[in-house]
């Protein structure tokens, strides 16, 4: 995730990172919370016979993927529009409880920015529908230069879609995120959620406003820093109190240099989730 990345995080203060309040802008009835975490990509060579086993060919990652981690922010959908044929292979190769978070197609998102988009949209649609019950919540990534009075043909958009999808919508444009808006109740009344960047070099993307019972948050990690630990482990304790507020799905989607840390950061994660809500039954995840 180059948004917001810096270089190094050795200069920053202990308390940088601190995750700052949150709004709950969602019913709070109380359900258990499911808790999920993986990475960007599953084709990445240099993780065999280290996440994956030994001499794993490359048309069986998505397997061993599925096996290592519980979702996937699911990139290649920006790129490409699949045949519900490809998306419904990819799904059947995973385990019942993974979740593909997709990404929102460009064509639809930076290309048409939200008009004439029937067709694509139908089609998307299609590829969501054959994951059957591994979809998980799908997400738009606005550009950074789209500022809220670009918005809208995207609040059109959002108007019809499906509510029975679960979505979500990460903000850029540095307007997003001033105060006095309205936007974060719009999300909430369509039960769309607001996708939080938890980012060194963009700390207002870092909202803590929650707006759908679904919460996905994009993590920039560096490889094992110390200050990843802290990190990782302020937001299993928030997760604690995100179930009492109404939040039913938690999707830890880590970001990392060309991935090669992914599996250590996504285990360190899962690791302080354990350790923190061990006592609790209605914390759930499926990463191994």
């Amino acid at each position: 995730m180059k948004f917001g990345k810096l270089p190094s995080i050795d200069h920053l203060a202990a308390d940088f990172f601190k995750l700052p309040n949150t709004s709950w802008i969602l019913s709070k009835s109380r359900s258990s919370i499911e808790v999920f975490t993986g990475g960007t990509s599953w084709n990445i060579p240099q993780w065999v016979g280290n996440a994956y086993p030994t001499k794993t060919p490359r048309r069986l990652f998505p397997e061993a993927y599925g096996k290592q981690f519980g979702t996937i922010e699911f990139n290649a959908t920006h790129y490409r529009i699949y045949s519900p044929e490809k998306m419904r292979e990819w799904a059947e190769a995973t385990p019942a409880a993974f979740r593909f978070c997709c990404k929102f197609p460009q064509i639809i998102t930076h290309f048409r920015r939200f008009k004439n988009c029937e067709g694509p949209t139908d089609d998307f649609i299609a590829g969501l529908l054959a994951l059957g019950n591994r979809l998980g919540p799908s997400f738009i990534q606005l550009p950074p230069h789209f500022a809220p009075k670009h918005a809208d043909a995207f609040w059109a958009y959002l108007e019809k879609w499906p509510r029975e999808l679960p979505l979500a919508v990460e903000f850029r444009h540095p307007e997003w995120f001033e105060k006095g808006q309205d936007h974060w109740k719009r999300l909430a009344a369509l039960n769309v959620g607001a996708v939080i960047s938890d980012t060194a070099g963009r700390r207002d993307a870092l909202h803590m406003q929650i707006t759908a019972p679904h919460v996905l948050v994009r993590f920039g990690a560096y490889e094992g820093n110390q200050a990843d630990h802290q990190r990782l482990n302020d937001w299993a304790h928030w997760i604690t109190i995100a179930e009492t507020q109404g939040a039913s799905g938690f999707y830890m989607l880590i970001h990392e240099p060309d991935s090669l840390h992914t599996p250590q950061t996504s285990a360190s994660f899962w690791r302080a989730v354990n350790k923190i809500n061990k006592k609790s039954s209605k914390v759930r995840g499926s990463v191994q």
